[in-house]
């Protein structure tokens, strides 16, 4: 018979069975990652001590890649090798360089792929903040998302970006321009409409949360609202776990008009008086548009007091180099 002790007795042994194998997971991550690290060390030290020649170097991976493949089998191969060896010199302390058992071998093979350190440390530090799968972390370094986001920074927030990663304040910190939907596999030059973008991102939902970043959950949508019996609707509506507040999202697939900055404040207005409840706060609005007239949108929303944001999107991956550059030159 099921009584209330038996079903407390099986909850206690399920979660701690649960926990037993998060903690026995997480401790063989732990244990794997301070593996190589040391296997990297004896790697350098190795070549230190003999005043090795780069030409040296690699054959001596090389020919460490093959004895080792032949005492231990899988795991030795070459690139694996030379990864063991830039996690040492990339992190050369072990116990205070930072270094995460969050964090799978997986994902700090992908971390130590990237030449910039700057960038390198930003997409570290976001992994831990939302713990990112590998595929994640591989589809955000694709889409160039510290790039993106530094781009709008002066360098001393460029600075912090990279040190803590991306921070969730205020509304401007959950922003990105442009968004980047390459994920919806759009051709460039193809026709859309509204309602087909809008039906293509509720069918990559999950891949539509993490462009959005850390903290939405989904909330309808084609939101509707009535005002004077006459209807309108909101084509996304999310609620902000962390900023407390729904965030508006319309979708525009040509050039943005002032009017439909208008409508989003409307929208804005609304949520505010009827949909808030105690403990929300303001809610905040994104219009995302193909093209984007900075000075319409400049004075269409002059004066306003609304959380009120227009973003660029685009259906491609964007021109790292071109990103780079601009960073550059806001680092001089």
């Amino acid at each position: 018979m099921q009584t209330p002790e038996y079903e407390s007795l099986l909850c206690k042994i399920s979660d701690t069975y649960a926990r037993g194998q998060f903690l026995a997971h997480q401790a063989v991550s732990s244990y794997l990652l301070e593996t190589y690290w040391k296997i990297g060390q004896f790697v350098v030290e190795f070549e230190q001590g003999g005043n090795f020649k780069a030409e040296y170097g690699k054959a001596l991976l090389k020919k460490l890649a093959a004895d080792l493949s032949l005492r231990h089998g899988r795991g030795f191969s070459l690139s694996n090798i030379y990864l063991m060896r830039q996690f040492f010199i990339l992190f050369p302390k072990f116990q205070t360089s930072g270094i995460s058992d969050s964090l799978t071998w997986s994902h700090y093979c992908e971390l130590l792929n990237i030449s910039d350190d700057m960038e390198r440390q930003f997409y570290e530090a976001q992994c831990q903040k939302e713990k990112w799968s590998v595929r994640e972390l591989k589809r955000q370094k694709q889409s160039s998302l510290f790039l993106r986001l530094a781009q709008s920074k002066n360098k001393k927030a460029i600075l912090k970006l990279a040190a803590d990663g991306q921070a969730q304040e205020n509304p401007q910190d959950i922003l990105r321009d442009p968004y980047v939907f390459e994920f919806l596999k759009i051709p460039e030059n193809s026709r859309l409409n509204e309602g087909l973008l809008e039906q293509k991102l509720m069918d990559n939902l999950q891949s539509f949360l993490l462009e959005l970043g850390k903290g939405f959950a989904f909330v309808g949508r084609q939101y509707r609202i009535t005002l004077n019996n006459e209807h309108f609707y909101v084509d996304l509506v999310f609620y902000h776990r962390y900023l407390k507040c729904y965030v508006l999202i319309d979708l525009k697939v040509e050039k943005i008009r002032h009017h439909d900055i208008g409508q989003m404040n409307m929208y804005l207005g609304y949520f505010a008086n009827e949909e808030n409840v105690e403990g929300d706060n303001p809610p905040i609005g994104i219009i995302l548009t193909r093209e984007k007239d900075e000075l319409l949108v400049e004075y269409s929303m002059y004066g306003m007091e609304s959380q009120l944001f227009v973003s660029k999107y685009q259906l491609f991956l964007p021109d790292r180099e071109e990103l780079r550059r601009a960073l550059e030159f806001a680092l001089k």
